[in-house]
């Protein structure tokens, strides 16, 4: 505010006050709703920040941006058990993503599921399980940790892309199954189709073997199940040879 009066010696009864041209007439509210679907951020956060920058919405943008920054930072070390796995395939590949937030409510929210849709098809393209190259990677112009930080913001929980798991060249073929957002597994095989891979993975997904092949399991485990079913045919009176033949089959 700007004091102005008619004699510099005293204050006059006739003095006016006068508010010079500031952010508050250059923030309307179609500037507010554009910077509110540009960042996600809340109506009086988007009006705060472009009162403060004189109605410049590119540096309020950036402003909004750091401080998503910072409360991504804040809420980092909070238990993130919730969210959903997303897959992507490019190229006959086949990429699971593991993203997690800190409610079921959110793990079902439109936008936490377009960010990890987001990270998947980045990391289909990237072709690595590295989890930090792939917050690294470019996603609709800047970096997958500038999106997490500004959904962080956006939504206010905890969020986190957890880890990658890829099968697949351009000589095998994959498929992948999730279940109920919660239960993810990709299958590779040599030769074969999609179909098959996803039906294996669907099976997979219901038994959750401990091993994918016979040779995959180790002689110590394969011992112990022996003596397990040996045990109980040992009281059929059965004579041994017939008991050890019927523990080999099964």
């Amino acid at each position: 505010l700007v004091l102005t009066a008619a004699s510099v010696s005293a204050f006059s009864p006739s003095a006016t006050f006068t508010r010079p041209s500031t952010s508050l007439n250059a923030v309307t509210t179609a500037l507010i709703k554009e910077l509110r679907e540009a960042t996600g951020a809340g109506m009086m956060d988007c009006k705060k920040v472009l009162t403060e920058f004189d109605g410049d919405i590119d540096a309020a943008a950036e402003e909004l941006r750091k401080k998503g920054l910072a409360q991504a930072d804040k809420k980092a070390s909070r238990v993130a058990a919730e969210g959903k796995i997303a897959m992507s395939k490019v190229d006959g590949k086949s990429v699971l993503v593991e993203v997690n937030c800190e409610t079921d409510f959110v793990a079902k929210d439109e936008s936490f599921s377009a960010f990890a849709n987001s990270a998947a098809e980045a990391a289909a393209k990237l072709g690595s399980e590295d989890v930090e190259a792939l917050m690294a990677a470019s996603v609709d112009g800047g970096s997958l940790e500038d999106a997490r930080a500004g959904l962080v913001s956006k939504i206010g929980e905890n969020i986190q892309v957890r880890r990658v798991v890829s099968r697949g060249s351009g000589e095998t073929t994959t498929g992948s199954y999730i279940h109920m957002q919660k239960i993810g597994v990709v299958v590779e095989i040599e030769g074969g189709t999609e179909e098959l891979c996803t039906d294996v993975a669907m099976h997979v997904a219901a038994m959750n073997p401990p091993y994918a092949t016979k040779d995959d399991v180790p002689s110590e485990d394969v011992e112990k199940e022996r003596e397990f079913l040996t045990s109980q045919v040992a009281d059929s009176g059965k004579p041994a040879d017939i008991i050890q033949k019927m523990v080999d089959g099964r």
